[in-house]
């Protein structure tokens, strides 16, 4: 098949991050937007050349169109092999798992992770490096700079391949194959996790219910908790991935997850309740009338995890992003585990995960996830707490109480801002900088700061420095206030807010999160002073 040299001109927005390029559905349809991003990383990942390229995405409006595009460039490109999920369909972490496993160069993963979708929402692509772990900051800025002085890109033109017909096809010289997305990543599960023991719980009358949110791992949901497990067919709800997620927000937290909440909390709980995001990275954790939050989960899997199979061996160590709560340091030092505190973004665990320092790893933001994959992965973690629950034969309201009155508890929420004008959250950032010198000492309340900045990291793997990585205010060990911003948007800029209050005397183990950070959300108020300067009296979202 011959392949074309299109000419083309460079657009000036193609900057991405580690967590890839996204934008609204309209700016990736513009003519040459993909294949300019796309060229930009063949041109400057030339190791692609010759080699396996693994390619998916989570369902959403474009995916299918897309991959279309990004087999025919690889064609022409020089790609020797391209593995594509079924239908299109490959979580993250099925897709860093998969890459681990056939030793491909990389991979594109097409997701806009827990955006919107529909032709109105968002895509996006991220690219994967060899190893299954996101491309680091150094190559994206490569590849953006490339994206700058793009002329032309290279396509095989009037390529179809059938994504819904498992077996190899072939486009030229190159090979594709489309394989059972759910297949290789159920056989990596059965691998760290009792599956027979779980059985046997869900035997015994213990019931599950997990929202795949109309995204991508219904299909992994239903092939391993129903079918492999033996979960009631009842037990996945919103199962089939929808090209706009069924017109819902596929973030798995207490707002737009609302319906298992209101289940979990209701007679008719189940033992479990879990859900996912969009691309299947995310997770939310629940019991019977309790809300696991993203860092208290992370501690407890951390103190929990060796009596898996997978696991057997112990820990390595741990890590934590800087705003994650601080309850993983808690079990650490019980434990005696090396404890790891990095900015936020997986490539940062994957750094401490390739070097064999830790196992386990988590943040803020409902991502958890072991050293089985270089990226974080929410069915992992619900099967992590069905396996959890059924070797120790204890309720998730139980090992929360013990974990707490053993290793005290972490209140915790954010407040997220979202669509700020990017001067009006800058100026907050700047306001709260300028001001930090004069605050170590200060009391509030019944709180005196202990140190104030801007938080930096050094990675002890390969010496590299990460600065401004967000604001902390920390108190001692009883409290912290952190002030970052987010760029997961489309749209503005998302400033968030995160509180955290630390309590050990059993009287106040069993707060309301909303009275317990009470008092620390009005010192935050007078620091940081959000709503004087963005005019917004209220978060968008907390979680």
């Amino acid at each position: 098949m011959p392949v074309r040299e299109i000419a083309t001109k460079p657009y000036p927005d193609q900057k991405s991050g580690t967590a890839g390029l996204r934008k609204k559905v309209a700016v990736f349809q513009q003519p040459h937007y993909l294949e300019n991003f796309l060229q930009a990383i063949f041109d400057v990942e030339a190791s692609l050349k010759g080699k396996t390229l693994v390619m998916g995405g989570d369902g959403r409006y474009h995916n299918r169109t897309a991959i279309q595009t990004a087999i025919a460039m690889a064609a022409a490109n020089g790609v020797a092999k391209v593995i594509v999920g079924q239908g299109g369909i490959l979580s993250t972490p099925a897709s860093s798992h998969l890459i681990r496993q056939s030793g491909a160069a990389g991979g594109f993963v097409f997701t806009a992770s827990h955006n919107p979708a529909g032709e109105d929402g968002d895509f996006g692509i991220k690219f994967n490096i060899y190893g299954g772990g996101q491309a680091g900051e150094a190559l994206t800025d490569r590849i953006y700079e490339a994206s700058k002085v793009i002329a032309k890109y290279c396509i095989v033109e009037n390529v179809y391949v059938d994504l819904d017909r498992r077996g190899v096809q072939s486009v030229g010289a190159m090979e594709v194959e489309v394989v059972d997305c759910v297949d290789e990543y159920a056989k990596l599960m059965q691998t760290l996790f009792d599956f027979d023991r779980i059985r046997d719980w869900f035997r015994r009358g213990h019931r599950l219910s997990f929202d795949a949110m109309h995204a991508v791992t219904g299909p992994y949901a239903q092939r391993i908790f129903v079918d492999m497990l033996g979960a009631p067919q009842s037990s996945v709800m919103n199962s089939i991935p929808l090209e706009d997620f069924g017109g819902g927000h596929p973030d798995p937290n207490l707002i737009y997850a609302k319906p298992l909440v209101d289940l979990m909390y209701s007679q008719q709980a189940p033992d479990l309740g879990g859900a996912s995001d969009g691309d299947g990275d995310r997770n939310m954790i629940l019991g019977r009338g309790i809300f696991i939050s993203p860092g208290d989960s992370l501690a407890m899997l951390a103190a929990h995890l060796d009596k898996l199979p997978g696991y057997a061996k112990g820990l390595a160590g741990v890590a934590r992003s800087m705003p994650t709560c601080r309850a993983l340091d808690k079990v650490a030092e019980g434990r005696k585990l090396a404890c790891y505190e990095t900015p936020t973004g997986w490539k940062f665990f994957a750094n401490l995960l390739d070097s064999g320092r830790i196992t386990l790893c988590g943040e803020e933001s409902f991502g958890t996830s072991s050293n089985h994959v270089r990226e974080k992965d929410g069915v992992w973690a619900v099967l992590a707490w069905l396996n959890i629950l059924a070797t120790t034969g204890l309720s998730m309201q139980q090992i929360a109480d013990t974990h707490w009155k053993q290793y005290g508890r972490h209140y915790y929420a954010r407040h997220d801002y979202d669509e700020l004008a990017n001067d009006t959250a800058n100026k907050v950032m700047q306001n709260l900088i300028a001001r930090m010198p004069e605050l170590v000492g200060q009391r509030f309340g019944d709180w005196t700061v202990s140190q104030a900045d801007e938080f930096g990291y050094l990675d002890p793997v390969d010496g590299s420095k990460a600065s401004a990585q967000g604001l902390r205010v920390v108190f001692g060990d009883a409290a912290r206030i952190i002030v970052r911003l987010s760029g997961t948007g489309t749209k503005g800029a998302t400033l968030r807010l995160y509180l955290e209050r630390y309590e050990t005397a059993a009287d106040r183990l069993g707060w309301k999160t909303g009275d317990a950070l009470a008092a620390l959300a009005t010192i935050a108020d007078k620091l940081v002073q959000i709503s004087e300067i963005t005019g917004r009296k209220t978060p968008s979202v907390i979680t």
